[in-house]
């Protein structure tokens, strides 16, 4: 091999690198110590960029083409080299490449959990996780402060940086925001979008990177608050709590035998409260509620006692009975509206005190 073949192998000409792992952000060119030769040709891929480096200055950019390196091109890496004959002769430099393409599903979450003032829990924890893409916008602010001259500078490397820092803005926005945790999940496309103008300022400035989406897929609050809102759907599917023990009353008395004991129970506070509604509606005085009240308040003595305030509730017989009258008859001053009385079903229950102010008049 003769001198010239020897000083042509020491030499770069054509400089290219292609990446095949999907996670490389950075990756020093290796020199091998061989210069680089004049005119060598520099190929730049669509989402690469070249930055060079010469004695620890950065030197000039190169975007995605291909590029012949005279003195013409790289005016900035000339001058820092301050040849006394120009660019006519081999030089060495660090040859940065850089993608840029979006790097998309990078996962983020809050590895304790926020501390939220709520309207309606109080004071609550919420955990949240998403996902992020983002870019090199900046190739020199990259390498200085993120990739250094690490000869093949991963995502990985780099995630955990990335995931604390988000993690950080996304907790002060989240807790100035003031939303309410029950609107939180209803407002994650929102939230993601109103969060960028606070991220990208910030990444940025430091590494030289661009934020091109932010999703937050969920926002999780503690067991015990979860427990809370369930029991608070459930009253609200209840609705209204007369309506639903007198439903639970028909279904009991649709069952064999009237439901059972369950049955029974449910019967007896249906009538009572049945009882009182009849009592309010014609005016019995708030004295005599409170004492049926309290007489309904020992039911928990047994249905024994429940029982014992079924004598405040006449059938038209019972009426009748007393009257001395036949049935027929109480129906029909009931049903002129002499005699108050309630239909339930297809039966008519009479109050004593109805009874007696018809008696009276």
């Amino acid at each position: 091999m003769g001198v010239f073949d020897f000083i042509k192998g020491e030499l770069l000409e054509v400089i290219e690198w292609t990446d095949d792992s999907r996670d490389t952000l950075s990756f020093r060119y290796p020199d091998e110590d061989k210069a680089i030769k004049n005119g060598a040709q520099l190929i730049v891929r669509e989402s690469q960029l070249v930055q060079f480096v010469y004695l620890g200055e950065f030197g000039d950019t190169f975007g995605p083409g291909k590029h012949t390196l005279t003195t013409d091109n790289i005016p900035v890496l000339t001058r820092l080299k301050s040849w006394k004959y120009g660019f006519n002769s081999p030089f060495k430099a660090d040859i940065y490449y850089l993608t840029t393409r979006l790097f998309t599903g990078n996962k983020w979450g809050t590895s304790n959990p926020i501390m939220l003032r709520d309207d309606d829990f109080g004071i609550v924890r919420a955990r949240a996780f998403g996902t992020f893409d983002f870019k090199i916008v900046d190739a020199k602010l990259f390498l200085k402060e993120v990739a250094g001259s690490d000869q093949n500078f991963r995502l990985d490397e780099f995630s955990d940086t990335m995931r604390s820092r988000i993690v950080s803005i996304f907790s002060d926005a989240l807790a100035s925001s003031k939303i309410p945790v029950l609107d939180v999940a209803s407002r994650y496309t929102e939230l993601g979008e109103a969060l960028l103008p606070l991220i990208n300022p910030v990444v940025s400035g430091k590494y030289g990177i661009q934020i091109g989406s932010f999703i937050v897929e969920n926002v999780s609050v503690p067991p015990e608050v979860e427990q809370a809102i369930d029991k608070r759907s459930s009253m609200a599917a209840v609705g209204n709590l007369n309506d639903f023990v007198k439903y639970q009353m028909a279904k009991g008395m649709e069952a064999p035998g009237g439901g059972g004991p369950a049955g029974m129970a449910s019967e007896l506070a249906v009538g009572f409260a049945i009882a009182q509604q009849i009592m309010q509606q014609q005016g019995v005085p708030s004295g005599a509620q409170g004492a049926q009240g309290a007489m309904g308040a020992q039911g928990a003595t047994g249905a024994a006692g429940a029982v014992g305030a079924a004598p405040d509730l006449l059938s038209p017989a019972d009426v009748a009975k007393k009257l001395g009258v036949p049935e027929a008859d109480v129906m029909t001053i009931i049903s002129s509206g002499e005699l108050a009385a309630k239909k339930i079903g297809t039966s008519y229950r009479i109050t004593r005190a109805a009874l007696d102010k018809y008696l009276s008049s």
